[in-house]
């Protein structure tokens, strides 16, 4: 029998085959079983444009796989496409035939154009952030360059060039030398060449990565305590490690999963042009890209909501949570942080907002730990919208929310540095504080000011005296802050 909240998209991609099975809850995709094998359907191209053999039989043994998770899925709520490979290989109807018999669903060989466009719908549904994005997916044979804005795709392209045939032209019999990697680069600087100048007219505030290259570069960075933030200096950084080992079989990076290692280099390769001829000066990994892009265009969510808002909705509504009281928070945290720093980066504003929103999100499982059980659900849920990084900061926030201070988890994030992180978790403090009486009217009238690491919270004259449950916890978080090294001043205007 089928399950009506069922939704399935199969990514037929040059490198790997992709499966992502999602449910419909509380408005929003619950993922269900994400399937991969890494098919590298591309290394059967022959030179006269056919796919051999052995890789076709490699991906109608994958396919194997996904048919019998698509049983239970409505056949209106499955989307199987195929990408770069699939649209070059000109005998694709022997392996179409094969494939959607093991199915038992149709395959649509999508366009480099409209592959690009749908890679930005699925960046745009599950990455964070406003004004217009330049979104970059190196796929096995084709590298797909986006700009827009919103949900909205502005200039998209689809080029030839991809990790695993960059890696059959360029770095034969596996050498990594400066010489190979020159030879990657400049290719994709040509690639790039009839493009580039469209891209830099029409500009971007973001970059993000929507490929397993930019992932993979991502895990190896942040292994090596590093943050989240890909420069090019950063990627000169690994080209010379990779250099050093030698050859791809003895390629060995902290960080780096033995199944990336294959097209490591070459897909570094393409992205270091990506950088020096668009001078992108720093790229974040984005939250998902074409299986996402077709799963939420089946599943109607809202379009005019950043990802962030539309994952804290779904959190609200599934745990149940006190919208009000967030709010409540959330507007006392934000004024606070305002007064301290009027023109506060927007990271501060947006992490401080959501754990305001979140904070009593461990009550779902009992009060005592709450604060740890809402840093557990945060590290272990699927958060569309929110980066690794920033979900590790959202933890440590909800961690530190009361109580004692868990300065370990400040020390884990990599999303800010500890000192902004810090100031976070003291505002969000003093904030659940003045908020509990959870009614509208109750928040005094407070200003804040800072003397260095010292805070100043000052309330209406006799507040104190009227409220001694708020004045008592208040001057109890000021031991504890002071006791971290951080003074707390609470006084009376």
């Amino acid at each position: 029998m089928q399950n009506p909240s069922l939704y399935a998209a199969i990514d037929l991609g040059s490198n790997s085959f992709h499966m992502l099975l999602i449910q419909q809850v509380a408005g929003t995709g619950r993922t269900m079983a994400k399937v991969k094998r890494k098919v590298r359907l591309a290394t059967g191209l022959q030179p006269d444009g056919s796919l051999d053999q052995t890789a076709m039989e490699r991906g109608w043994d994958c396919l194997r796989l996904f048919a019998e998770q698509l049983q239970d899925v409505p056949a209106d709520q499955v989307r199987i496409v195929g990408t770069a490979t699939l649209r070059l290989a000109t005998n694709i109807d022997v392996f179409l035939a094969r494939a959607e018999d093991i199915l038992g669903h149709p395959i649509r060989i999508i366009s480099g154009e409209e592959e690009a466009a749908t890679i930005y719908q699925g960046v745009a549904w599950t990455s964070s952030g406003t004004g217009r994005r330049l979104v970059i997916d190196i796929g096995g044979a084709s590298t797909e360059l986006i700009i827009g804005e919103g949900t909205s795709a502005t200039l998209l392209n689809s080029l030839n060039m991809g990790c695993v045939t960059w890696l059959k032209r360029y770095f034969p019999e596996d050498e990594l030398t400066h010489a190979r990697f020159e030879q990657a680069i400049g290719a994709a600087q040509a690639e790039l060449s009839g493009v580039a100048a469209d891209y830099l007219k029409l500009g971007w505030q973001h970059a993000f990565g929507a490929s397993g290259t930019v992932q993979a570069i991502q895990e190896i960075m942040m292994a090596q305590g590093e943050n989240e933030h890909i420069t090019l200096a950063r990627l000169h950084q690994m080209k010379e490690q990779a250099i050093a080992c030698g050859n791809i079989k003895q390629l060995q990076l902290h960080g780096l999963t033995p199944e990336r290692a294959p097209v490591f280099a070459s897909g570094l390769a393409i992205l270091i042009a990506l950088f020096e001829t668009l001078g992108i000066n720093s790229m974040v990994l984005a939250g998902g890209a074409l299986r996402e892009g077709l799963i939420y265009s089946m599943l109607g969510t809202r379009r005019n909501c950043d990802a962030q808002d539309r994952t804290i909705d779904s959190l609200i509504a599934r745990y149940q949570l006190d919208r009000e009281q967030g709010e409540r928070v959330r507007n006392t945290a934000l004024l606070a942080l305002k007064q301290l720093q009027p023109a506060a980066g927007s990271d501060e504003v947006c992490m401080l907002s959501r754990a305001a929103m979140l904070y009593e999100l461990g009550l779902c499982i009992e009060y005592k730990k709450a604060p740890e059980h809402a840093a557990y659900i945060i590290r272990h849920i699927d958060l569309p919208g929110f980066t690794a990084p920033q979900k590790s900061l959202l933890a440590a926030l909800l961690l530190n929310q009361r109580d004692d201070f868990h300065m370990e988890a400040l020390h884990a994030q990599c999303a800010m540095d500890e000192e902004r992180a810090v100031l976070l978790v003291r505002l969000l403090r003093l904030a659940i504080i003045l908020c509990l009486r959870r009614t509208q009217g109750t928040v005094p009238a407070f200003t804040l000011r800072t003397d260095g690491h010292r805070l100043i919270l000052s309330l209406p004259t006799g507040w104190c005296k009227h409220h001694y449950l708020r004045a008592s916890e208040l001057h109890a978080e000021a031991l504890r802050q002071t006791g971290q090294g951080w003074s707390l001043d609470i006084v009376e205007a």
